[in-house]
């Protein structure tokens, strides 16, 4: 059983997925520095000063000066700031995903090789496959 899940384990596209799996963790944390720490501030600030990690919405009718304040009472609250936040991170990494995978397309369509020529050709009355450089059709003998 040991030496089955370590050939299962070994095989090439469960390592490139485990791969994928921790460059995704880190560039996951690289986006939401970005997001909170770059990005958020300066539209903020263009909005009024606004913080958006602190935005929220108490479902009990009371009153709290902070995000934390509120969790801590225990009340019900709404972190629609830190949604906003997510929604960004989220849009940040789909965008960057995008460029990833066209330029992966690209790369592709620049290095695959040129189509084979055809080397059938259909006739014109029985639409048979025939060889391209078939004068007569086997099939219905119409000449071409």
């Amino acid at each position: 059983m040991f030496k089955e899940f370590r050939s299962f384990a070994m095989r090439g596209n469960v390592i490139d997925l485990a791969v994928g799996v921790i460059i995704g963790a880190a560039f996951g944390k690289i986006t939401a520095s970005l997001v909170s720490d770059v990005l958020m501030p300066p539209l903020g600030l263009l909005l009024g000063r606004v913080d958006f990690t602190g935005l929220f919405l108490t479902l009990n009718g009371e009153h709290y000066d902070t995000l934390a304040a509120a969790r801590t009472a225990g009340a019900p609250v709404i972190a629609f700031g830190s949604f906003i936040n997510t929604v960004i991170e989220f849009l940040i990494v789909a965008f960057a995903v995008f460029i990833l995978v066209r330029q992966i397309n690209r790369l592709q369509r620049l290095h695959a090789a040129p189509p084979a020529a055809p080397t059938e050709k259909s006739c014109p009355r029985c639409l048979s496959a025939i060889p391209i450089a078939a004068t007569k059709c086997k099939f219905c003998t119409t000449d071409l």
